[in-house]
């Protein structure tokens, strides 16, 4: 995606190894030298060499345009294919991704919407948070609210007060509160990193009335936090998630913060089918 970036997530709940980079293919350089034969002194002529290079020549021709002819005929048929495999992946990993985990799904919209948007996000993320500001209010008016978007919050979180905020979001419960907290640890990033037991404090009494004992009882609650792991881990093993944000869009895995201008040209052709 153009403008998408992302932030890696190797020092999560347990460490991930990005994904090595496949080597890139070799390439094939045509040689400025003439071939033996072809430029001889007419001096010295080589009947024998010269019926080669033509026999030669004329079995390259031959191959070349068999494999145009072949490429034309069969690439359609090739291309075709690629595409209903990659689309039967799609699928199988959208069906996946709707299973029940440990914690129930946060989400917003029709679940009859022709699409669905799964991200995978951090509270710390600084790229989660400019989409979250700047792209999640326009798809949610366009998409979300008008019935043609079903869109899923899944927590990511990459450290300790990552998963604390991530913790009193969940014990906010309420969908539409959890949101809200969600946006607004999205513009406290760095108050949360500096003073985290304070901002932790603060917004769990300004978006729920919660005193200090009640999130302070919140963020440690073993049962909540192993639940976070284990839909942490299965993310990695099940959906190679390993930066933030990671998108699934009908099953399509995309990683990082896209405009929405390019969140939207991924939307429509979906919208037709």
């Amino acid at each position: 995606m153009g403008r998408a970036s992302r932030h890696a997530a190797a020092d999560g709940p347990r460490a991930v190894t990005a994904p090595g980079e496949q080597s890139a293919a070799a390439r094939i350089g045509l040689s400025n030298r003439r071939p033996a034969g072809i430029w001889m002194s007419p001096l010295t002529p080589n009947l024998r060499s010269r019926h080669l290079i033509v026999i030669r020549i004329v079995f390259a021709a031959a191959v070349f345009l068999i494999g145009i002819t072949a490429l034309a005929g069969f690439t359609p048929l090739l291309i075709g294919a690629a595409m209903a495999q990659d689309s039967t992946e799609a699928r199988l990993m959208d069906a996946r991704l709707a299973e029940p985990r440990s914690l129930p799904d946060m989400a917003l919209g029709s679940t009859d919407a022709p699409v669905r948007i799964v991200e995978y996000t951090s509270i710390v993320c600084p790229h989660c948070a400019e989409f979250g500001a700047n792209v999640f209010p326009m798809l949610k008016e366009k998409y979300i609210d008008t019935g043609k978007v079903h869109f899923v919050f899944r927590e990511f979180p990459r450290n300790g007060k990552d998963q604390a905020a991530m913790m009193l979001a969940r014990c906010i419960a309420d969908t539409s509160k959890f949101y809200a907290v969600i946006a607004q640890f999205f513009k406290q990033q760095d108050q949360l990193m500096r003073q985290t037991i304070e901002t932790l404090r603060l917004i769990g009494k300004q978006q729920a009335g919660m005193d200090n004992s009640a999130v302070d009882k919140c963020w440690g609650d073993q049962s909540l936090a192993e639940d976070l792991l284990r839909d942490w881990n299965f993310a990695v093993d099940a959906f190679g998630v390993d930066a933030t944000p990671t998108f699934f869009i009908n099953g399509k895995r995309f990683v990082g913060a896209p405009a929405f201008w390019e969140l939207e040209a991924m939307i429509k052709p979906l919208l037709k089918k």
